[in-house]
């Protein structure tokens, strides 16, 4: 007679489908057939175009959608145009209610979302009502509180205006509340565009913003393929872009932006390393796979696609790992009991086959569980190879699909190497019962989320966004507000009263110059110019006040190296080490005040008392930014979930500063300070027109301590180097102060590695205005969240 447990191992699932009912009356109700959501109202116009969305688990047709044309987009732009001046006056109180008007309404019809996501999206349902539309209302629980409390928090922060977002299908309604919920918190309107193949949630959610009474014009949300979005990305009347997709099509919205001023976020691709060390709990590490790789089918974009397995446990972690393969249910998306559902679409099936026969044929060994997929719809298996190659394609290209591929490391140095060896930098898991491991790792993987012990953790109190090629910019927490907002730069020229006036002397005349033969500034050494040629300079009476030197596409490389040897000791130097260095820099300044001032006079033009002031305030800015560099602190994030979520601001990397020809010493240091304050090194770009105040600095430098190749400093035509450095694979950030014409080309060639720009506008900025020190110090960091769990709790304790 059999046991129970036998009789247990023995029982096959039975089946427990989700009712589709409330779904498919929703699709019922409106005919199977969408228009627009356009200013409060859904609109068929005349003669429009449809296209189907289908079940991507049957093939089945759910409904058909309208193709949305420039028309459709320029009437969504208007209307939101129209209420967002009457969205922001209603002030925060207002704002709040509104969001938690969504939330308390995502929560009431969450069983209809979640069945509604899964028939269009192909998820298991389980995660769909367990994670997806929970996060959802928790986004905008989160954000009506940021509404509330924006006047006090961000006193200084305006709306950027209209936002055009464009969103993927693998999180239709998680993707839609990233991009929404923080966009009307801050007093933004919306044109929103959901993906081609997943639809349905976001028109949904048109209905439910109907329900509450949303003031019409907030949320617009127009379908339609491709050229919808491109005609979101070029609309002249649209402010602020947010997209969520490749890095390919990032590539080309960065383009496609560059000189319009629109303000840029960027969440794109990703092939995340999952780190697993020798003394790791393999059996958590297991499902920690599971949740990595084949969540949501792999297709994540910050899968933890890349499994880093120490040598010594290979073969115990992979049989382990095969043998929970063998377990995971593939199937109806719908049924409860499913772990894995539909591939997307049979265009992104093909895909993930393609590269899976690459893999085979570059050497890799393929295995997958010995059950079979569903004959009808788009699904592939899970998926693992090893023997993988760092260099081989299914190491380097996202797959987006549930194939895991591992490879093993000796020590720790070898984990990190092999974690950061892509373009991509979304996020990471590290694996170790060892803290102290887990924490010195943690900040040397190029990613924008880690976490310890865990994997696929979210939340609306942390932010979330990418390093390098995985974007830039911040969806979540505080960070992900800044993408929202605007700080009005304040042209302090008479309310700041250290603020040195812009004035010639009236006498068109100069003290007679010292020759002195001016030279660029790269690795911590004075050198000539490749070309060696240089050009005159010219006060504006037509004085020639020297010889700058003409520097090239060489010496911008050589500069770029130096600046990338330094920076790996420069970022991990402590706060106070860069303040003291800093502050020496300001001593060593002082002491030659008055050559400054006088050369600044030779240049400029300007009175001696002006001159004078200028170098005073230069050495007032440095102390500033002396005492932030040990102050720009991070936070911990209140996440729900039982865990230390720590913010941590990061140098970006490489930096170069186009610097301004207004104020020339201080516009100079007070354009590349805040990043060399915050462990950047920089690659500064002298005013053409005024550069000596730039190249005398660097016999300042040579005295102050700074060490070798952290502050490099060229000289020459503007354009020409602007073009040198936006297109240079190995510089992170260009911060740009100069000819405003330049703008377009710089961020158009920084698409090239999705280097980050920033391009204020100079004429506006007051560089004394504390406000703006602290944007500056925004912009010169990148924010890494660490999520550190803690345990389930232990009984007795507080």
């Amino acid at each position: 007679m059999s046991s129970v447990a036998e009789k247990f191992e023995s029982m096959e699932y039975g089946p427990a489908p989700e009712a589709s009912g409330p779904a498919n009356a929703f699709l019922d109700k409106h005919g199977r057939k969408f228009g627009q959501f356009i200013d409060g109202e859904f609109r068929h116009a005349r003669g429009a175009t449809y296209f189907e969305t289908f079940n991507p688990a049957t093939g089945e047709v759910l409904a058909s959608v309208c193709q949305g044309t420039d028309a459709d987009v320029d009437a969504a732009v208007k209307a939101a145009r129209v209420a967002q001046s009457g969205w922001w006056k209603i002030g925060p109180h207002e704002r709040a209610k509104y969001l938690y008007a969504i939330a308390r309404q995502m929560q009431k019809q969450a069983r209809l979302f979640a069945t509604l996501e899964t028939l269009d999206n192909g998820k298991s349902i389980r995660e769909t009502r367990d994670i997806d539309i929970p996060l959802v209302a928790r986004h905008f629980y989160h954000h009506a509180g940021w509404a509330q409390l924006m006047a006090t928090e961000m006193p200084d922060a305006k709306p950027v205006g209209v936002a055009g977002q464009i969103i993927p299908w693998n999180f239709p309604l998680l993707m839609l509340a990233w991009k929404i919920a923080p966009a009307i918190a801050m007093g933004n309107t919306v044109v929103l565009k959901p993906a081609e193949f997943t639809p349905l949630t976001a028109l949904l959610f048109g209905e439910l913003c109907q329900e509450i009474g949303l003031p019409h014009g907030v949320v617009n949300i127009i379908t339609g393929d491709g050229s919808t979005g491109e005609a979101i990305v070029k609309h002249p009347d649209i402010d602020k872009i947010a997209f969520t997709g490749s890095t390919e099509v990032g590539r080309i919205i960065r383009r496609a932006t560059a000189g319009t001023g629109k303000k840029l976020s960027l969440e794109l691709g990703g092939k995340s390393p999952f780190i697993v060390f020798e003394d790791a709990d393999l059996d958590s590490v297991v499902e920690g796979v599971v949740d990595a790789i084949w969540f949501n089918q792999g297709q994540v974009c910050c899968a933890g696609s890349r499994l880093l397995v120490q040598e010594s446990i290979e073969a115990r972690l992979l049989d382990k790992i095969r043998a929970r393969m063998e377990k995971l249910r593939i199937g109806d998306p719908m049924d409860k009991t499913t772990d894995i559902g539909a591939i997307i679409d049979p265009v992104q099936l093909k895909r993930i086959e393609k590269l899976v026969a690459v893999g085979v044929a570059e050497g890799s060994k393929l295995w997958q569980p010995t059950g079979s997929c569903p004959k009808t719809g788009s699904f592939y298996p899970p998926t693992l190879f090893t023997d993988v190659q760092p260099a081989s394609t299914i190491a380097q290209v996202e797959i987006f699909g549930p194939v895991l591929v591992s490879m093993t490391f000796r020590t720790p140095i070898e984990a990190v190497e092999l974690a950061n060896n892509t373009p991509y930098g979304l996020a990471a898991s590290v694996w170790t019962e060892n803290i102290n491991l887990a924490l010195d790792i943690a900040p040397a993987v190029k990613a924008g989320t880690i976490w310890v012990n865990c994997t696929n953790q979210f939340d609306a109190a942390s932010g979330f966004g990418g390093y390098k090629e995985s974007g830039f910019g911040r969806e979540g927490g505080r960070e992900g507000l800044w993408d929202y907002v605007k700080i009005p730069h304040v042209a302090a020229r008479t309310k700041h009263p250290n603020q040195p006036p812009i004035s010639s002397n009236g006498t068109g005349t100069s003290p007679a110059p010292i020759d002195r033969t001016a030279k660029l500034y790269i690795g911590g050494k004075q050198v000539r110019p490749d070309s060696g040629y240089s050009y005159n300079v010219v006060s504006p009476s037509g004085v020639v006040v020297g010889e700058a030197p003409d520097g090239n596409r060489k010496d911008a490389r050589n500069a770029v190296e130096a600046a990338r040897a330094a920076h790996k000791g420069w970022s991990r130097s402590s706060g106070h080490g860069r303040a003291q260095i800093l502050y020496f820099l300001a001593e060593n300044l002082g002491y030659r005040a008055d050559e400054f001032a006088t050369r600044l006079h030779q240049q400029t033009e300007r009175s001696m008392a002006g001159c004078r002031d200028e170098v005073q305030v230069s050495i007032e800015q440095i102390f500033t930014f002396a005492a932030l560099a040990d102050k720009n602190e991070g936070a911990v994030h209140h996440t729900p979930m039982r865990a230390v979520t720590i913010a941590m601001p990061e140098s970006i990397g490489v930096a170069s500063v186009i610097a301004p020809t207004e104020y020339p010493l201080l516009g100079f240091l007070s354009a590349t300070l805040p990043l060399i304050a915050m462990g950047n090194t920089v690659v500064a770009v002298a005013s053409e027109k005024y550069p000596f105040s730039a190249t005398d600095l660097y016999q300042v430098f040579e005295t102050s301590d700074v060490p070798s190749g952290v502050f490099n400093i060229l000289c020459g035509p503007e354009k020409a180097l602007v073009e040198t450095i936006a297109g240079h694979e190995d510089v992170d950030v260009v911060w740009h102060f100069g000819a405003a014409e330049n703008v377009e080309l710089l961020e158009r060639l920084s698409a090239s590695n999705m280097k980050r720009t920033w391009c204020p506008e100079v004429s506006r900025m007051d560089f004394t205005d504390a406000t703006n020190a602290r944007e500056m110090l925004r912009e010169a960091t990148q924010i890494k969240n660490i999520w550190v769990p803690y345990g389930d709790g232990i009984p007795g304790l507080s």
